[in-house]
């Protein structure tokens, strides 16, 4: 991954995050909403991957008070199983230490396993359910937090 870029967001980069975004999930979110998000919320960060010029992949939170809330991690389909997910959760819970969060939080789809085994191994603990979160399909989310947040373990090769 030593060819890679990481860097945050700005308007610019709505285009390949709404792209990015459709080819992720059932219900993307918006370009409208991305861009009012890096515009007008003084709570919301969000950083991205890129190889040369290109955005494979990106993620966000808010930082309310002492609490950081991932609101989306999206990789790209091609480049998936490759690491970059978890290299964007490492990067926002650094990112969040430094800017003096002391807890994240997140939730999860119950039946997307892979993403909870990262955030497990990042020291997430799963802490409860939200009963039908998710449309299209349905599906209940599970609710974990890294309290304290702390630096991630070191990653494996």
């Amino acid at each position: 991954m030593n060819d890679v870029c990481f860097r945050p967001l700005t308007v610019e980069d709505v285009p390949e995050m709404a792209h990015i975004e459709r080819l992720s999930f059932s219900r993307p979110t918006s370009s409208e909403a991305y861009t009012n998000e890096l515009t007008n919320n003084r709570q919301a960060f969000y950083f991205g991957i890129f190889i040369g010029e290109q955005l494979i992949a990106f993620g966000g939170y808010w930082l309310i008070l002492d609490e950081a809330h991932i609101i989306n991690i999206a990789v790209h389909p091609a480049y998936r199983r490759q690491g970059y997910g978890e290299l964007l959760m490492r990067r926002a819970i650094v990112a969040a230490l430094a800017q003096g969060a002391k807890k994240m939080t997140l939730e999860v789809r119950k039946h997307n396993t892979p993403a909870q085994y990262l955030y497990l191994k990042l020291g997430f603990a799963k802490a409860g359910i939200r009963p039908q979160y998710y449309d299209d399909p349905k599906d209940d989310a599970v609710i974990m937090w890294l309290d304290p947040l702390a630096p991630p373990p070191a990653a494996e090769d």
